[in-house]
């Protein structure tokens, strides 16, 4: 039955015999023995965990307000923001906000503070946004920028 179903045999407290043994590796079955039962109960979860998929969560790294919006050609619409809180960094992933619904999800694929191109802006400065594309620009947009981290499963 171990075979068929790509199983792992879990032993505590006893030794398999030398048929049981030889058997197992004919139909490459592994065979886990264990006398101390912390050990093998150790192994299970970390067997378990591991089967399981990753579970993200997003955490909200800045918000900025759109203020002011700039057509450049061959560019597109750029928009001319307002740091509130955290910090806008060029490639993060976006979520567009008008009257509180999330429009457009994207990233961040420019970033200026005048006309230098910067990495990072920080709360309570302006700088000019463009986003990968989305043009639909209003003012009082909010742009909100946030990244995917991984949750430890328990």
């Amino acid at each position: 039955m171990a075979a068929a179903s790509n199983a792992t045999i879990i032993g505590f407290n006893v030794r398999p015999d030398r048929k049981a043994r030889e058997l197992a590796e004919l139909e490459k079955v592994e065979i886990r023995t264990y006398e101390i039962i912390y050990n093998l109960i150790e192994d299970v979860e970390n067997a378990m965990v591991g089967m399981l998929a990753p579970e993200f969560e997003e955490v909200v790294t800045g918000d900025a307000e759109v203020r002011e919006i700039f057509r450049i050609p061959r560019v597109g619409a750029v928009a001319g923001c307002y740091v509130l809180n955290g910090a806008i960094t060029r490639g993060s992933k976006v979520r567009f906000l008008r009257d509180g619904a999330v429009i457009w999800r994207g990233t961040v694929s420019s970033l200026k503070r005048f006309k230098d191109d910067v990495r990072e802006v920080q709360s309570g400065f302006e700088c000019g946004i463009g986003l990968s594309d989305f043009q639909d620009l209003k003012q009082g947009d909010i742009i909100e920028t946030f990244e995917e981290r991984e949750v430890a499963r328990v």
